[in-house]
Order: C-alpha cells, then structure tokens, then sequence
C-alpha cells in the first residue's frame, strides 16, 4: 500500500460510514442504514463518510451514484470529506490478494456453478489441492480454518460461527477478476479507520468472513452493529431486486419521522412538519441505540418485528 492509502489508520475518535452500491436510487431500507449509521457517529461526535461501492461495475448503472448523493442531501445526511469510490482502491485489493497468495492461503478454483450447485451453500473444496498457477478461467478462493470466529454485534449479541462448516473456502477474487466484496470491503474499511461498521442484518453472516480475512491480514478488527432489515408485504427484504421503490425526496419530514419510529427512537408526532436538518438536529440529540429493535427484520407494512433473517442465528 502506498502511504496515500495508509492515510488515517491511527487510532482515532468513531468513524463511521454508509457504503451503497450504485445500482439505483436509494429506498427506504438503505436510507434506513444511512440514517442509522449518521446518527450513531454524529451523536458521539464522530466522523461520517460515504463510500460508493462500484467493484462490481456490470451491475452499476449510469448516474445512480450522483443520485444517491443527492438523496442523502435532501434528507439532511451530510457526510464528511471527499465521497469514496472502490474504484479508487484497486491497488490495495491487488496487495491484499498478494499477500495472502504469499502466506498460502489461496487457491485457484474452476468450478462451475452447475458444478457446485448439489453441494448447497458449503464449497467443499474440490480445487483446495490446485497448484497456484492455473491456464483455465478461474476465481481465487481463500482457504478457511476449523476454529470457530466468535464476535459481539452491538445490537444482536454474541456470534460464534464456524466458517469451515458452513460456508467453506469463498471467493475473495471472482473468475472476471473483479474482486470479491468479502475482501473489498475488509480493505475499504481498514484504508478509511472505520471504528464501527453499522449496517443492515442482511450482511451479518458475511462478518464472520470479512474478520477472518481482518485476521490473516493483521488488520485492526471494527466493531460491528447490525440493524434490523425492512421487509415487503411478501417477507422480502426490500431491494433493487425486489423492485423497492426509490424515496420520494419531496417531503422528506413524514418520512425521517417514519423512519425514527422503526428505529425505536419514538420521535414526537409534531417533527414531522419541520424540516429535514431541524428533525436530523433533534434526532442526533436524542439519539439512543440501545433502544433499536434487537431482530432482524421489520415489516414495513405492519411495523410488526420479524424472526430472525434465515440461516442467521446467534
């Protein structure tokens, strides 16, 4: 790493960020992230950066990260410095895979997805004893320990999860060669001196992988906080997938409001007609994680919490 992207791993006050990826606009599950994420920083003094996670540039799309921006602005989300972008980190995912080819840690892998798909969601490692050298198109695979990773989620609790049981050796450099989100976010993460990582319960059993990969590379561990996720009519997790709805920018106070309440936060009624920084003032100010839901899920149609996400168990 050069020592422009070794900048601010000091150790330091909390530093938090939102990371969407431009695949679209912003709906109300991610701008419930943003939310909580700005307020947990912002109430303890700290920092709030915005990182564009644009690895993944096929699934991007033309103008969403500008939008993004925007919304967040509308709804009285102001991070600090300038707005990241993953693109901006290649030379420091390129290091890390280095690194962790020269310690022995990674394998090539040319297996197919048909190939794989009686195995369910464990690989079970049939390229494990490849040479590192491979003439045919294959993705990079980091090989997992048998000792289990146990880590405290500030919001659900104790974890122990055992990577070599579940999931197997994963992907941390896919077969385009487009690096995986488990090691580019470790990465992101660590460049940027992120104390807390606050997010959505969607990503809680990837946290157990990215620590792993924290620990092979001898990086400085984040805590970690994951809030419940937001749920259509149908149980599904509301996404660009599932065709969420973009946020309506036009009156954004009924909305913040709304958004309060599924954080437990219990803003009063009359917030609603005030404008978005005065109620962001107020929520800072009056900002209490320890009264967010502990689930994993909220019914955005009955507000009603939900079981946990499945296969996400303490």
């Amino acid at each position: 790493m050069s020592a422009k992207q070794k900048e601010n791993q000091a150790p330091q006050s909390y530093r938090g960020r939102f990371a969407p990826s431009p695949t679209g606009p912003l709906h109300l599950g991610s701008l419930l992230t943003a939310l909580a994420s700005f307020l947990q920083a912002r109430s303890r003094g700290g920092k709030w950066f915005v990182r564009i996670d644009d690895i993944d540039t096929p699934r991007c799309k033309p103008g969403a990260a500008t939008e993004i921006l925007r919304t967040l602005e509308w709804f009285g989300l102001y991070w600090d410095g300038p707005v990241l972008y993953q693109q901006q980190n290649l030379e420091a995912y390129q290091w890390a895979l280095d690194r962790l080819i020269a310690q022995g840690w990674i394998y090539p892998c040319t297996c197919s997805r048909k190939q794989l798909a009686p195995f369910g969601q464990r690989y079970p490692g049939l390229c494990r004893n490849n040479p590192l050298k491979s003439n045919k198109p294959h993705a990079f695979r980091v090989k997992t320990a048998a000792d289990p990773i146990r880590f405290y989620d500030g919001l659900q609790g104790n974890f122990t999860h055992n990577l070599n049981q579940t999931c197997g050796d994963f992907i941390i450099r896919r077969r385009d060669k487009i690096f995986a989100y488990q090691l580019t976010v470790v990465i992101d993460d660590h460049l940027l001196g992120v104390t807390e990582v606050l997010r959505g319960c969607d990503l809680l059993d990837s946290t157990p992988r990215q620590i792993y990969l924290h620990q092979l590379l001898q990086l400085q561990i984040p805590s970690y906080c994951h809030i419940p996720i937001l749920t259509d009519s149908r149980g599904l997790k509301l996404s660009k997938q599932t065709q969420a709805p973009a946020v309506d920018p036009k009156n954004p106070g009924p909305t913040l409001h709304r958004l309060l309440q599924w954080l437990g936060q219990n803003p009063p009624e009359a917030i609603k007609n005030w404008p978005a920084t005065e109620i962001i003032a107020y929520a800072i100010t009056h900002w209490n994680p320890t009264k967010m839901p502990k689930t994993q899920q909220i019914d955005i149609m009955t507000s009603i919490v939900g079981p946990n996400i499945k296969g996400i168990k303490p």
